[in-house]
C-alpha cells in the first residue's frame, strides 16, 4: 500500500517562520497542537487565525474551521500561511513578564543597607504600576483633581508689575508702555535682580505653556509638561517579544543628557517654630546619635517668588529607627497610616523629611564640625537616592501633564553644621531626573559622596540583567575654557545634576497651631523617654488643672498621635480633639468636655495616670535641707534589705 503523500506548509507570524508537513487529508484544527509548540507560550490558543495574506482582512479563527481539511481549502505544497495571535491577558493590565526573572538577583533599594544580595536569594520584583508614565490621559484637565492651591494659582496671571520709569515713560499715568508694562512670572530680568536661583513650578508652566499651545493659532491643546521616562516601554506596536527578549528603537529609551533643572517645585521651607529644631537636636546632645524624622505640615502661597509655593512645617514625627553616630537605620513604620490620618485631621500632610548630619568640634563651646561646603557636597549620593525615592511615593497630581501627575512637592532638609561652626538648616528635592533614574535602576549611590555612579547591565554574578536597560547618560559642564561641552557620565557623575536647592526661614511671628511641645517625643526609649498613661495625665493636668486647661493643653501633636493608638476616642470625638488643637475655640472645646469617650479617658487617666505626691513625713517638717527626709527613707531601705536577709538565712 503506498503511503499518503505529504504536504509541506510553510508559516510565518510576528515571532518568525517554521514549516510543518501535514496530510492533505488532515483536519485544519489538527494544526493547533504543532503550532503551539513553535510560538511562545504565553500565547492565547482561542485567538490563532488563518490567512493567505499577511495582514489579511480574510482572515478565519482556526478554532472556527472544524471539519474543514487542508485538501478542501486548496492548500498546495510548498504554500506560505500568515499567523496572527494574541497574547494572554495578564492580571495587572501589563505584558507577561517571564518567570524566570523572580529568581534572578535584583539590585534594589536593598542594596543600600549595605548588605550584599545572596545570588541564590529569590527577590520580589513588583511591576510598574498601573498608572505607568507610558500610559497617557484623554483630557487630564477633565479628570485629574488638583490640590487647592494649584488650582487658586492657575487662576492668578502671576505678572509682576512694575512702576512708571521717570526717565524712559514719557507718557501720562494712565499710560503704559515697554518700559513699565508688567513682566511675565518668568522674566530672566526679575530673577537675576531679586537673585532667584529657580523659577517656581508655576512659573515654569505657564514659561513652556506659551511655547506649546498659542492660543491665536486655534489649534487643538495639548498638556504642556511631561515627565521623564527612562525604562523600556511596554507593549511596544512593533510586535516583537517583550524586553528582555526583544527590543526596538520605539520602546528603548534615548540617551539622556543631563542638566541642571530650571524650576523647582517647592521655593521655601518655613519651619512654624524653632521649637521643632531644637526638639531634633535634643537627641543629638543627648545621645551623640544622629536623628531623622518626617515633616508634617501644609503647603501655602509663597509671595517672594512670583507663582511661588512654600511648605509649612507644623510637626516632626519620629519614625521607628536605630541611630549611629554617623548615620541612621530606619525600621518598619506600622502606624504610618495612622499618623498620615491624624495629620488630615489637623489640617495638615506629610510634606518631606528631615535628619542631622552633626559632629561635635570637640571645643567644648557648642561648635560642630562642617562637612557639607562647596568644596565637598551639600547632600551625599546616597541621601539624593533615599530623597528622590520619597519624591517617588509622594508624586504631585497636575491637569497639566500628559499623565496626570509631574514631580513632587516632598521636600529634604538637613541639619549639618556651617562654615562659622553653628548649626544650619539646608532644603533640598532630588530632580525630576534623578527620580525617573532612581526608578529606572540606571544609578546607584557611590562611596564617594559627591559623585554618583552609573550601573552596569550586568548583575553581581556577571550575568546579563533582565530587569533594568541602561541607555547612554551624559552631562554638560562648562570646561576651562568657558565652553560647553558634553561629557560621558559612565563611570560616575557629580550629584549635583541631581538636586535643586531651596530657601528656608523662621516666620517673623509665630504661627504655629499647636501651642505646646512637652509631650514626650514617640520612639525614644533609648534615650529614657516614653511616652505613657502618667505622661498624659501629666500633660492634661488630671486632678490638678482646670477640665479647660486640660483640653488646651492637647494642642501636641505627638499627644493626638498617641491618644489615637489608645482607641478611646470615637472618630467624630477624636476630630473635634484635632479641631480643638489645632483652632482652639472654646466652644468646640466645651463640646469635647461634655463627650462619653474624654470622660472615659480623663476616668482610665485617674486610674492608672500620674499619682499625687506621697505626704511628707514629720521629721522633714524642721528639716532645712531635706536631710532629715533623706535620712528617714536611707533607713527604710536597709531596714528592709536586713529583713530580707534575715529571711534568706533561715
Amino acid at each position: 500500500m503506498v503511503p499518503p503523500k505529504k504536504t509541506l506548509l510553510r508559516f510565518e507570524s510576528k515571532d518568525g517562520q517554521f514549516r510543518l508537513e501535514v496530510s492533505p487529508s488532515d483536519q485544519l484544527t489538527s494544526l493547533l497542537s504543532p503550532i503551539l509548540d513553535r510560538i511562545p507560550k504565553s500565547v492565547d490558543s482561542t485567538t490563532i487565525t488563518l490567512s493567505n495574506r499577511p495582514f489579511g482582512s480574510d482572515a478565519r479563527l482556526l478554532s472556527s474551521l472544524e471539519g474543514v481539511t487542508i485538501e478542501r481549502v486548496g492548500l498546495k505544497h510548498g504554500e506560505k500561511i500568515f499567523l496572527s495571535y494574541s497574547d494572554q491577558a495578564p492580571l495587572n493590565g501589563h505584558g507577561s513578564v517571564p518567570k524566570t526573572i523572580a529568581t534572578q538577583p535584583h539590585n534594589s533599594s536593598n542594596r543600600l543597607n549595605g548588605l550584599p544580595i545572596v545570588p541564590s536569594e529569590d527577590v520580589i520584583i513588583t511591576e510598574a504600576p498601573l498608572t505607568s508614565p507610558t500610559t497617557t490621559i484623554k483630557n487630564p484637565w477633565e479628570v485629574i483633581q488638583q490640590s487647592p492651591l494649584d488650582d487658586r494659582l492657575d487662576k492668578l496671571d502671576g505678572k509682576i508689575p512694575r512702576l512708571r520709569d521717570q526717565k524712559m515713560c514719557r507718557h501720562g499715568p494712565k499710560g503704559m508702555c515697554d518700559y513699565c508694562m508688567p513682566l511675565e512670572p518668568y522674566s530672566p530680568e526679575y530673577l537675576a535682580e531679586k537673585k532667584i536661583k529657580h523659577l517656581s513650578f508655576h512659573s515654569y508652566l505657564r514659561k513652556i505653556n506659551s511655547a506649546t499651545n498659542k492660543p491665536e493659532l486655534k489649534s487643538s491643546y495639548m498638556p504642556p509638561l511631561s515627565e521623564p521616562y527612562y525604562r523600556v516601554k511596554r507593549d511596544c506596536p512593533s510586535g516583537h517579544p517583550q524586553w528582555p527578549e526583544g527590543i526596538c528603537t520605539k520602546c528603548q529609551p534615548s540617551a539622556i543628557t543631563l542638566q541642571a533643572q530650571p524650576f523647582r517645585m517647592v521655593d521655601h521651607v518655613e519651619f512654624s517654630s524653632p521649637a521643632l529644631i531644637n526638639s531634633l537636636l535634643d537627641y543629638w546632645r543627648k545621645s551623640g546619635s544622629q536623628r531623622l524624622g518626617f515633616l508634617y505640615g501644609r503647603y501655602t502661597e509663597y509671595t517672594e517668588v512670583p507663582l511661588g509655593v512654600k511648605a509649612v512645617v507644623e510637626a516632626i514625627y519620629e519614625p521607628p529607627q536605630m541611630d549611629d553616630a554617623d548615620g541612621v537605620t530606619l525600621h518598619e513604620w506600622d502606624n504610618e497610616s495612622e499618623v498620615d490620618e491624624v495629620a488630615r485631621l489637623c489640617g495638615m500632610q506629610k510634606v518631606g523629611v528631615i535628619f542631622t548630619d552633626l559632629l561635635d568640634a570637640g571645643a567644648s563651646d557648642g561648635s560642630v564640625v562642617c562637612k557639607r561646603h562647596i568644596d565637598s557636597y551639600f547632600l551625599s549620593s546616597l541621601e539624593i537616592a533615599f530623597s528622590a525615592r520619597l519624591q517617588a511615593q509622594n508624586p504631585k497630581p497636575t491637569k497639566w501633564s500628559d499623565t496626570g501627575r509631574f514631580g513632587s512637592n516632598f521636600v529634604t532638609c538637613v541639619l549639618s553644621g556651617d562654615e562659622d561652626g553653628g548649626i544650619a538648616i539646608s532644603a533640598f528635592q532630588a530632580s525630576n531626573s534623578a527620580v525617573e533614574m532612581i526608578r529606572a535602576d540606571i544609578v546607584e549611590p557611590s562611596a564617594d559622596p559627591s559623585v554618583m555612579l552609573v550601573r552596569g547591565e550586568e548583575e553581581d554574578d556577571g550575568s546579563p540583567s533582565r530587569t533594568r536597560y541602561i541607555p547612554e547618560v551624559f552631562y554638560r559642564r562648562i570646561n576651562e575654557y568657558g565652553a560647553s561641552v558634553q561629557e560621558n557620565a559612565k563611570p560616575s557623575f557629580p550629584v549635583e545634576y541631581l538636586l535643586v536647592t531651596l530657601t528656608h526661614g523662621f516666620p517673623t511671628e509665630s504661627t504655629a497651631i499647636f501651642n505646646t511641645s512637652d509631650f514626650p517625643i514617640e520612639n525614644r526609649e533609648v534615650i529614657g523617654e516614653s511616652q505613657e498613661f502618667r505622661s498624659v495625665a501629666k500633660q492634661l493636668g488630671v486632678g490638678g488643672k482646670s477640665p479647660e486647661m486640660g483640653v488646651r493643653s492637647a494642642s501636641d501633636f505627638h499627644l493626638l498621635c498617641f491618644l489615637h493608638k489608645l482607641s478611646i476616642l470615637s472618630k467624630e470625638e477624636e476630630a473635634l480633639l484635632c479641631r480643638v488643637a489645632t483652632t482652639h475655640d472654646l466652644a468646640d472645646g466645651f463640646q469635647l468636655l461634655n463627650t462619653p469617650g474624654w470622660a472615659t479617658l480623663l476616668a482610665i487617666l485617674q486610674e492608672s495616670g500620674e499619682r499625687p505626691p506621697k505626704r511628707p513625713s514629720p521629721l522633714s517638717y524642721g528639716a532645712t535641707d531635706g536631710s532629715a527626709a533623706d535620712d528617714e527613707q536611707l533607713a527604710k531601705r536597709f531596714k528592709g534589705a536586713s529583713l530580707r536577709e534575715s529571711a534568706l538565712h533561715r
